[in-house]
C-alpha cells in the first residue's frame, strides 16, 4: 500500500482559525484513495526532525508572540529544512509560518524576528495596531496547469514584500499587502498563503494537486488520483465566489 508520511509543525502553538483542518483534509483524501496516511507531529522540546524524510510538511500560522518563539526554535533546523525543500518535499505554510520561511518579520516595536531565509521575501508591520488585512480573500491560481478560484479568510498586519512567484492573483481581498494585486508564494513544491479558513478545505483541488505531488516524487510514476464526490463542496464554493465576487 502507497504511504504518504507528514510533518506536523507545532500542533499546539499555531493553530489559528482552525488550521488543523488541513491536515484532516489530507488525511481524509488520501485514506478514501486507499493510500495509508502517516502523521507526526513537532513542537518545542521534542526529538529533532529529519524534514528530508517526509513527503509533506505542514505549518499554521500564529501571531507575533508566537512567530517569536518558534523563531528561536526552528532557527536550529535551518539547513535540514533548507536541504528538504531542495530535494522537493512539499511544504504547505500558512500565515505566521509562511512569514517565518523568508528573511524576517519586522513588528510594530521594529524588533525584527529572523526568518530561516528558505526564501527571499520578507515581512514588515505597520504602524497602525488597528490597520490589517482582515477579511474574506479569493485568489486565481495555476494548479496543475489549470487556472483555479481559490477562497480563504486573511488577517494579516504584515506586508510581505518581493515574492518571486506568487501563489495567485487576489479577486477579491487584499493579498499579500493592502490592496495587492498578488497573494502568496508558490513553488512546485511549496505553497505559502495567507489563507486560513482552513484552506484545504474549502479548496479541494489544492489538497490534491499535494497529495498527487506527494505520490508521483515518492514512488516515481504517474498517478491518477480517484474522483471523489466534491459535490456539497463544489456548491459552497460556487455561493461564496457568487457573493464575494458581486460584492466587490
Amino acid at each position: 500500500m502507497k504511504e504518504i508520511n507528514i510533518l506536523y509543525l507545532y500542533p499546539d502553538i499555531l493553530d489559528l482559525y482552525g488550521d488543523i483542518g488541513n491536515i484532516k483534509v489530507l488525511q481524509y483524501r488520501i485514506e478514501k484513495r486507499g493510500f495509508s496516511c502517516k502523521i507526526d507531529t513537532y513542537s518545542i522540546g521534542d526529538m529533532a526532525p529529519d524534514f528530508s524524510s517526509y513527503d509533506i510538511v505542514f505549518s499554521g500560522g500564529g501571531a507575533d508572540n508566537e512567530q517569536k518563539i518558534l523563531s528561536d526554535d526552528l532557527i536550529k533546523y535551518k539547513d535540514n529544512i533548507k536541504k528538504a525543500v531542495l530535494e522537493g518535499v512539499f511544504f504547505l505554510l500558512i500565515c505566521g509560518s509562511y512569514q517565518l520561511f523568508g528573511k524576517y518579520y519586522k513588528g510594530v516595536e521594529g524588533n525584527i524576528i529572523p526568518g530561516l531565509e528558505v526564501f527571499d521575501y520578507y515581512t514588515e508591520a505597520i504602524s497602525d495596531r488597528k490597520k490589517r488585512c482582515i477579511g474574506n480573500i479569493i485568489i486565481e491560481a495555476l494548479i496543475d496547469g489549470e487556472e483555479t478560484k481559490v477562497i480563504g479568510f486573511e488577517n494579516h498586519g504584515g506586508q510581505t514584500y518581493d515574492t518571486n512567484g506568487n501563489f495567485g492573483n487576489v479577486l477579491f481581498g487584499n493579498g499579500n499587502k493592502f490592496g495587492d494585486l498578488t497573494e502568496g508564494f508558490m513553488t512546485n513544491n511549496v505553497i505559502a498563503t495567507y489563507l486560513h479558513g482552513p484552506l484545504l478545505s474549502k479548496n479541494p483541488k489544492i489538497a490534491d494537486y499535494i497529495i498527487k505531488y506527494a505520490l508521483e516524487r515518492k514512488y516515481d510514476e504517474q498517478i491518477d488520483l480517484e474522483e471523489l464526490d466534491d459535490t456539497f463542496e463544489e456548491k459552497c464554493r460556487e455561493q461564496l465566489i457568487k457573493r464575494f465576487l458581486e460584492n466587490n
